[in-house]
This record gives structure tokens, sequence and C-alpha cells, in this order.
């Protein structure tokens, strides 16, 4: 009996594409080139290889942070990679829990070299207030 090989375990997560945008309106963009990252958060039986892909198309708003909040933590930022991937997540159904997508954002903020004040306050915030937002309905 033949068997097919044991694909090796993903120990990394982290940005495989540079994100590349054009500007839509006051508030939005859209994705232009595919935009990818991969995540030790997702068990691999979730998502093939555990690499989230952003098409060409999406439209993002980055960080969903109330305006009164800008002038401390504006919409974008050295999280705006993160703010995209915890986007997909929080709008494709299937793709995550909330949890898991929450998880995703605190990581990949990580990776970003986010400091660790705005991490935990981007973090406590959508895991507050991100529940009327989440799409993903895992």
């Amino acid at each position: 009996m033949i068997t097919e090989p044991t694909p090796a375990p993903l120990w990394r997560s982290g940005f495989l594409a540079p994100l590349e945008l054009e500007y839509r309106d006051g508030r939005t963009w859209t994705v232009t080139s595919p935009f990818d990252y991969e995540t030790t958060v997702l068990p691999a039986a979730a998502y093939g290889a555990r690499i989230l892909v952003v098409d060409v198309g999406f439209v993002t708003d980055f960080a969903s942070i109330p305006r009164i909040l800008w002038n401390i933590l504006p919409p974008t930022g050295r999280y705006g990679k993160a703010a995209v991937i915890h986007d997909l997540l929080y709008r494709t159904r299937g793709l995550a829990t909330r949890r898991q997508a929450d998880a995703i954002l605190f990581e990949a903020m990580t990776l970003l070299g986010v400091g660790w004040w705005t991490r935990w306050v981007i973090y406590l915030g959508v895991r507050i207030g991100g529940a009327r937002s989440y799409k993903g309905g895992l």
C-alpha cells in the first residue's frame, strides 16, 4: 500500500506577501494584490496549511477604532496588516471563531513589532466590543 507522505508541520507565522492597496474613499481601501498570512493559531485542518489569503478586491477599513480615540490609536499604524487579516476573519464565514480571529490579530501585531500596550489595548477592544461586527459564524 502506498501512502502519502506526511507534510512537515508548520511552526511559524508571518506575512507571506506585501500589502498593496488602493484608497477608495474617506475611510476604506481595496486590496489590489493577494495578501497572505500564515498563522499558528488555527489548526491545520481548519484552513489547509493555515495560510489566510486576502483576495484582490477585498475592502478594509483597517482597525475599527472609535473616532474619539484616533489621536491615540489611529485606524492605520504599525498594526495595519494585522487589522486587514482580522477584517477578513471577522467578515468571512467559516474561517475562524471570533476567539481565534482575535488571537490571530494579537499574534500578527506581535510579529509586526507593535508595542505591548498598543497590542493589549487593541486586543481587549476587539474582545470587549467586537461581537457585533463578527460575521464569521463558526
